[in-house]
Order: C-alpha cells, then sequence, then structure tokens
C-alpha cells in the first residue's frame, strides 16, 4: 500500500540507550519525507549512541533530553508535548526504558513525557534475544499493550551480541508503515464506500471510429488510490485508459461508452455514501451507430448526434440526505460562474474546477492546477502533482464529513 497519511502529523520520537539508535536517523527522514514535523525526545543513555546534534539537524529542532536547559535554567515542558503530538514513537525501545513505562518510573524527560502523552504511543523494542525473551521484559511489554500502547514487534536476525535470535528493531520503513496504517484506521474515510468515475468515453461511431477526448483517468485513478489509502471501499468505474489500480480495496469497472457508465454509475450509487464523478463523460453520442465502416466518399459525412445521460444530474436527483456527491468542471471561460452553475444545478456538494487556461491542467499531464468550490466559498491551490491535488480533494472531504 502507498499511504500517506503522515502529513501534517505532529510525532515526538523517543530514543533510548540502544545500539539500534543509528536507526532513528532514517526514522526521522522517512517520518520528514512523509510530511510528518518530529520532535525527538533522547535519554542520558542515547546520547552515547548517537548525537543531539546530528538528530536536531535532520528535524531542525532542538533536541529535548533533560528537564532544564543547563545554561538558563528553562524548563522543558514534558506536558506540553503531549498535547502537541499527534503519535509519540519510542524506538529503539530498551528493556530499561520499557520497565520504566509499564511501571511509571519518571526519573528521565522521555518518560515524563510519555506519561503525559494524549496521543497514541507505538513501542518499538531493541535488546538481545535472552533480555528480550525474559519473562520481566514480556511480561513489562504485555503490562503497556494492556494500557493501549502498540506494540511494533522485533525482527529476527543478527543482533550486536553477534548472537542471532528475536530481538532486532523492526525496520524504520515497516515502522512508519504500521504508523500510517492506525491513522489510516482513523481516517473519517475508513469503511465509507466510494464511487469514483475516472477517464474518457469511447462513443462509437461504426466499428472502428468513435467520438472520445483527450482525458487520461490520471486524476479519477489518484482519487481512488487516495481514498483506498484512507480506509474507504473504493468502486472505480473507469473509461478505456492504459492505467492500473494498485491498492486491493479498489474494485473496478471497465466501461467504455457514456451509457455504460451511467448504468454501472447509477447501479453502484445506491450503496455509496460519496460519489466522485471525476470523468469526462461524453456530452453528445452518435444517433445512430454504423454497424459496418463507413467508407470515404465525395461528400462530407454528416453525423446526427444525440445528447448522453447525464449523470451528474441522475445522482444530484437520487442523493440521499447522508450522501455526498463531489463533481468536477474543466472549463475554458467564465470558469469560476460556469463552476457554481453546475454545482447548483446538479446538486454537488462541492465541485472541483480546472481551467485549460492554466499551464499544467487538464488532459494528458502528471499535474493539475485546481479550485474547489462549495457553499461556503472557495480555495484555490497552486499546480501540484495529480498524487498531491488527490489529497487536498480528500482533505477537503474529509473537513466536509466533520
Amino acid at each position: 500500500m502507498r499511504l500517506n497519511m503522515l502529513k501534517n502529523k505532529k510525532i515526538v520520537l523517543g530514543i533510548t540507550g540502544s545500539i539500534a539508535a543509528y536507526k532513528a536517523c532514517i526514522l526521522v527522514r522517512l517520518l520528514i519525507k512523509k510530511g510528518a514535523e518530529v520532535q525527538v525526545v533522547m535519554t542520558p543513555a542515547a546520547k552515547e549512541f548517537i548525537t543531539p546534534l546530528t538528530l536536531s539537524t535532520l528535524t531542525q529542532k532542538p533536541v529535548v533530553s533533560e528537564f532544564f536547559d543547563r545554561r538558563d535554567g528553562s524548563w522543558h515542558s514534558h506536558v506540553s508535548l503531549g498535547l502537541w503530538a499527534d503519535a509519540m514513537i519510542v524506538a529503539p525501545a530498551s528493556a530499561s526504558t520499557i520497565g520504566k513505562m509499564a511501571n511509571g518510573v519518571a526519573d528521565n524527560m522521555l518518560i515524563t513525557t510519555y506519561l503525559s502523552m494524549k496521543a497514541p504511543v507505538f513501542v518499538a523494542p531493541a535488546m538481545d534475544l535472552d533480555m528480550y525473551a525474559h519473562p520481566t521484559t514480556q511480561q513489562n511489554l504485555k503490562k503497556l499493550a494492556s494500557y493501549g500502547n502498540h506494540i511494533i514487534e522485533p525482527g529476527t536476525g543478527f543482533l550486536a551480541s553477534n548472537l542471532e535470535g528475536k530481538g532486532r528493531m523492526e525496520e524504520p520503513e515497516k515502522i512508519v508503515e504500521a504508523i500510517e496504517q492506525y491513522f489510516a484506521k482513523q481516517s473519517l474515510l475508513a469503511g465509507k464506500k466510494v464511487l469514483i468515475t475516472a477517464g474518457p468515453t469511447y462513443e462509437k461511431i461504426d466499428p472502428v471510429r468513435f467520438i472520445g477526448n483527450y482525458s487520461s483517468g490520471k486524476m479519477g485513478f489518484a482519487l481512488a488510490e487516495v481514498c483506498a489509502e484512507q480506509g474507504a471501499e473504493v468502486t472505480l468505474v473507469s473509461g478505456p485508459v492504459s492505467l492500473t489500480t494498485k491498492h486491493p480495496a479498489i474494485k473496478r469497472i471497465d466501461v467504455e461508452s457514456a451509457a455504460e457508465m451511467y448504468n454501472a454509475a447509477t447501479k453502484c450509487f445506491p450503496k455509496a455514501d460519496i460519489a466522485i464523478l471525476c470523468a469526462a463523460v461524453a456530452d453528445f453520442t452518435p444517433k445512430v451507430t454504423a454497424d459496418k465502416k463507413i467508407k470515404r466518399k465525395g461528400d462530407n459525412l454528416k453525423l446526427e448526434l444525440q445528447p448522453t445521460q447525464d449523470i451528474a444530474a441522475a445522482l444530484g436527483a437520487a442523493k440521499k440526505k447522508k450522501q455526498v456527491l463531489v463533481g468536477f468542471a474543466l472549463e475554458t471561460n467564465d470558469e469560476l460562474k460556469n463552476a457554481r452553475d453546475k454545482m447548483k444545478r446538479k446538486n454537488l456538494d462541492f465541485i472541483v474546477m480546472n481551467s485549460l487556461q492554466d499551464k499544467g491542467a487538464g488532459f494528458r499531464v502528471d499535474t493539475n492546477k485546481v479550485t474547489i468550490l462549495d457553499s461556503h466559498g472557495l480555495t484555490a491551490f497552486d499546480t501540484k502533482s495529480k498524487r498531491e491535488v488527490a489529497e487536498d480533494i480528500v482533505e477537503h472531504l474529509s473537513q466536509l464529513l466533520k
């Protein structure tokens, strides 16, 4: 799973006196790369294995270790850290620190911060195999788990003692994944059924020709991935595209024409909590489809077109009170006026507007530049990757669900 649940999260990282402390540097970099803000709290013994200077350079924050600043006597508030954080990670967690956490021995800044923590706490043990297997350590871990802490089991492998067994701190990548999965389960989208339409539609003229558009489907597929990563059950109704889905929680329905997309969307919508209509659906389709290839002749070819069924209007009319309906508007002129009108006519909760006048927006590119409009006003965003735009849209959706 490609998760990104740590964006803007505030993380307290507790580091203890263990040889695995060097892995904390990797853990910090991974957390920051995910968009988290990291505050390191070290035990005095941890500074024997890794320097505060290294960690403060990586986090761009002074490392907290002592109760008082030795230079001016200012107090480091463990209470403030407990209120500030969205999560606390103790990695590596030595046998000594685990024992103190389990029994409330508040003799250093890390333990007092833990005892003041309002956010979830993750503990990644790191020690020799016999220390880990000792009944005292196991009892302390069970006690911590009974208090609601999340124990990230150590791995099995080569240890600093030159022995081999269970006790290696779990790899930083796995620790980050465990925390992301925790936040995904807490997401407002967790368990929600989300219907997403994506890509173009092809309206057949004859067996070899069609009327279509330049939609690549990238925006809709990015939305499907982000919603699934946040715990939603996603049904993705896609027109003809070359993209693949990655997340196992995405059920894909492939269609070709506007009529097929209409039928699939209206069938799935009654069971959906949320629908995001991102597809570039054709507004017109040939009134008559030739069953054989139309041969080239001297006269101009005349096609009579008729309107397709309006998916957004149909779902807007059928929408129940607890359902959320999100639309898209790709405009070339009078963008805000046209988008607001579409939102009102089709009973949308909010609409995502982009303009072909903006560089890096629209079809056949990996970026987009959108403005989200709802009943409260509008929010304009800079040009971003379609993945980042999807995250912004889902964040707006989450605020609406609150």
